[in-house]
């Protein structure tokens, strides 16, 4: 399962559509949204956040687990350096192991002060470059301290993320460096809303891999897809989160929507979406599709 995802991605067309396990003790709903339109069959695999924003929701290695099952294809689970030290990580991709939660994409996290959950401390033992070791190591049958296990674990599979944009590339290519010579095989870029900035991005990707050795030449970008269809939704991309440039023709096309009706703003959003969706396509053929759960917007950008 997992060495078809890795292949897909290392040498053909890759497309995994990403979920967000909820506020909720149960994964039925989301499993049926998925079902209703069919998009199991449509995509390689899945991923499973880890309680974005620092709001609390399901545990995404549980997730993970229900979706493979269901589906029968690989998931990636997410685990955010924020709520967890080094032991609980390593606690935590033992039991996967044994499960087959095995592709694991390593994230820093978002700032605790951002949770729903009163007085929230996190841990942020150190960044995402540490799970990354941490995996590493299980790779060679040993803990992050050297101590080898008495029976190795099933290999895992690690991702990592960037941002999409920066006033200095030079800075997203040492950070992507990074994450490929401590193993990511594959880097999940924040969502991108313009070929030209896909274009710089995959330039610093393959800069960042000129010095990196064996199968670590074999890493991967992969582009995330954010369908846009409320202007509001553009503004506040474009004005609050980091790492994400939301191009000015984008929001001027959606102002003028706007201004006539909501039904011709989702329409010329969903038109813009589609079309870098198959520009993108066409560009690099590795695509992560965002949608916050809204499933019926992944049915249309793949129809």
């Amino acid at each position: 399962m997992f060495e078809t995802l890795i292949q897909k991605l290392q040498e053909d067309k890759y497309l995994t559509l990403e979920t967000t396990p909820q506020h909720e003790p149960i994964m039925h709903n989301i499993i049926e949204k998925v079902k209703k339109f069919d998009l199991q069959n449509r995509v390689d695999g899945f991923s499973a956040t880890d309680n974005p924003l620092a709001k609390l929701k399901y545990n995404a290695l549980f997730a993970s687990l229900r979706l493979q099952q269901e589906f029968k294809k690989p998931v990636i689970a997410t685990m955010s350096m924020r709520d967890r030290n080094k032991i609980a990580l390593q606690s935590d991709l033992l039991g996967a192991n044994e499960f087959d939660v095995r592709a694991i994409l390593a994230l820093t996290g978002d700032p605790a002060k951002m949770s729903d959950q009163p007085h929230s401390k996190g841990v942020f033992e150190s960044n995402s470059s540490m799970l990354l070791k941490m995996i590493k190591s299980f790779n060679y049958g040993m803990d992050i301290a050297g101590r080898p296990f008495k029976i190795e674990p099933k290999q895992i599979y690690p991702f990592a993320v960037t941002n999409s944009y920066a006033r200095s590339f030079t800075s997203l290519e040492k950070k992507m460096h990074n994450k490929i010579q401590n193993g990511a095989m594959g880097i999940i870029t924040q969502p991108v809303f313009d070929v030209n900035n896909a274009k710089k991005l995959l330039e610093i990707f393959e800069n960042a891999k000129e010095d990196v050795v064996g199968n670590k030449k074999k890493a991967q970008l992969i582009f995330g897809i954010f369908p846009i269809t409320k202007l509001r939704t553009a503004l506040f991309l474009s004005a609050q989160v980091p790492g994400i440039h939301v191009p000015q023709d984008w929001i001027d096309k959606l102002e003028l929507a706007n201004q006539i009706s909501e039904e011709e703003e989702y329409k010329v959003g969903m038109q813009l979406s589609k079309d870098l969706f198959y520009e993108i396509r066409k560009l690099h053929p590795k695509i992560h599709l965002m949608t916050a759960n809204k499933f019926d917007l992944a049915d249309e950008i793949l129809a």
